[in-house]
């Protein structure tokens, strides 16, 4: 069948060489050859069908090489529109996705050529941009992640911490006595003979030093504070305070 047609086309082509273009001595464009073939060899019905859906193209999900494929298949049912390069542009141009029409527009391409080179141009872009964005948007969860394990660890160790060192009783270093703020002795944990009222010689509270037995008969005496006192004061006593 394949045989019969190309012998058809080769008698019809010969043909028009003699008869339009003088045996060759004319040249014939290749976008010429094609229109007068498509209309000795294509039902006009065809010719009509593949016009419309010419005009009708958009590049819908195809890629810009796929759709400028598709594009320059169906132009040649549409010589009227493709014959002036700049208005076959402008139609490659519309057909775009409306994003990759939105950064086209702007630019005068005077040829299709440069139109589709800037389309393709902006489809990497386009396609990178996207790349970035979803990289992006999956990396701070990762991250919080990491930083709600870090925060959890913390609060752990931090709350072991406080348990452990409340169950940890507070131990005073031997021999330190704090000095009173009272009478400015440092007579340790027992009670201010001047707040209570007492001897600051022996402890008594029947008398004041001025009256202490111990200090009108110069006699230290030995026997214990009274009962009323709690402890004698770790120096002795607390002579030299006056009430």
């Amino acid at each position: 069948m394949s045989g019969v047609l190309q012998e058809r086309a080769d008698v019809w082509w010969a043909s028009l060489l003699r008869t339009r273009f003088e045996d060759g001595a004319i040249d014939v464009a290749w976008d010429e050859f094609v229109r007068l073939y498509q209309a000795k060899f294509v039902p006009e019905h065809v010719q009509d069908r593949m016009e419309q859906e010419f005009l009708s193209l958009a590049q819908g999900s195809m890629t810009v090489l796929e759709y400028e494929a598709r594009f320059s298949k169906l132009s040649k049912y549409a010589p009227h529109i493709v014959a002036d390069e700049r208005r076959k542009t402008k139609k490659f141009v519309m057909g775009l996705k409306p994003s990759l029409r939105a950064r086209l527009v702007a630019f005068d391409h005077r040829t299709l050529d440069e139109a589709l080179s800037a389309a393709c141009r902006q489809e990497g872009e386009m396609e990178q941009y996207l790349e970035e964005k979803k990289t992006s948007q999956k990396r701070p969860a990762a991250t919080f992640q990491r930083q709600d394990k870090k925060k959890t660890v913390y609060q752990t160790q931090h709350r072991s911490v406080a348990v452990g060192s409340s169950q940890v009783p507070s131990v005073r270093s031997p021999g330190v006595k704090k000095e009173c703020p009272h009478c400015g002795k440092a007579h340790g944990g027992t009670e201010c003979w001047m707040i209570m009222g007492k001897c600051l010689k022996c402890g008594s509270s029947d008398h004041k030093i001025k009256d202490c037995p111990r200090l009108q008969h110069g006699v230290q005496s030995r026997t214990p504070a009274p009962a009323v006192a709690v402890a004698a004061p770790a120096t002795g006593d607390q002579e030299g305070l006056e009430p």
